[in-house]
């Protein structure tokens, strides 16, 4: 399926018909993944437009306290493995986690076990005060990249701590490693990139969920007319509002809404994931073909 084919279809998903999403998921299902996927660089390290996040696996679902625990008890070290390799499979050559003990021990392994995806992005989100010793155990793990996670920035960001966030992107960068910083506030990168912050890349959410979990169609367009300022590659995540949208409608705005150096962080969390990673790698593949 072109993608002029593609939009068109979107454009009758987005019509509202349960017939049209399903005749779309289909001929997305029929297409096949991508051997390769579109890359986009942060800083000096090139990945794939589709980054896989990690949400569902520490059990963050932002819906309810009964589904975390039930993707925590879903994603084992065992599957967690799998998917990384599923993912490789399907052109992702990126994940991004947290440097928790636990997610250090299976990347190691991992690594050292000839895994198939590529990098690890580092989103660190600890204590404030020891936030430096969570970048240096990031990079001692093998992160290829590092961001602050949103809620973080956004801590400082409100004291008007800039010299604290500064302080932080600069130690990832003194470490030798591409960094960057996350927001769910539309007003926080371009203040950032107004003052100079030696970022290399941007984690933005689609909604402002952090401090109203409203995921309005008026937030998410709030955060695309933010990206569109943005002078730097901007990754865009919860782009299917925390699983409120189907993953035509989520990845159709995302790319219409973000230029060729941005990218999408979209975790998996489905008992057969290769056929969601497939999907998601190929809405990627075909919404960005010229």
């Amino acid at each position: 399926m072109k993608r002029r084919e593609f939009l068109k279809a979107g454009a009758v998903l987005a019509a509202g018909g349960a017939a049209a999403r399903a005749s779309l998921e289909a001929k997305t299902a029929q297409a096949g993944a991508p051997a390769g996927l579109p890359a986009v660089k942060l800083g000096s390290l090139e990945v794939s437009r589709l980054i896989l996040g990690s949400n569902p696996f520490w059990g963050y679902s932002h819906k309810s306290a009964e589904l975390d625990e039930e993707m925590r008890r879903h994603h084992t070290d065992e599957r967690i493995v799998r998917i990384l390799d599923e993912a490789a499979a399907c052109g992702v050559t990126a994940v991004a986690s947290p440097p928790e003990e636990r997610w250090r021990k299976i990347w190691t392994r991992y690594v050292a076990g000839g895994g198939k995806l590529r990098f690890w992005i580092a989103q660190c989100h600890g204590d404030p005060g020891q936030m430096l010793a969570e970048i240096d155990r990031s990079v001692a793990a093998g992160a290829a990249a590092v961001f602050i996670q949103g809620a973080r920035v956004e801590e400082q960001f409100g004291k008007g701590n800039f010299d604290v966030l500064r302080g932080w992107i600069e130690h990832i960068k003194d470490a030798g490693l591409p960094a960057g910083a996350a927001a769910h506030w539309p007003e926080v990168h371009p203040e950032i990139e107004r003052r100079g912050f030696p970022t290399d890349f941007y984690y933005q959410c689609m909604y402002n969920a952090s401090k109203t979990s409203d995921y309005s169609a008026a937030e998410r367009e709030r955060a695309a007319a933010t990206i569109a300022r943005l002078k730097k590659p901007v990754i865009a995540y919860k782009i299917l509002a925390a699983g409120r949208l189907s993953a035509a409608e989520g990845f159709e705005y995302a790319f219409n809404h973000l230029e060729r150096k941005d990218g999408v962080c979209v975790g998996i969390y489905a008992e057969n994931a290769i056929d969601q990673i497939r999907q998601n790698a190929t809405y990627t593949e075909m919404l960005t073909k010229d």
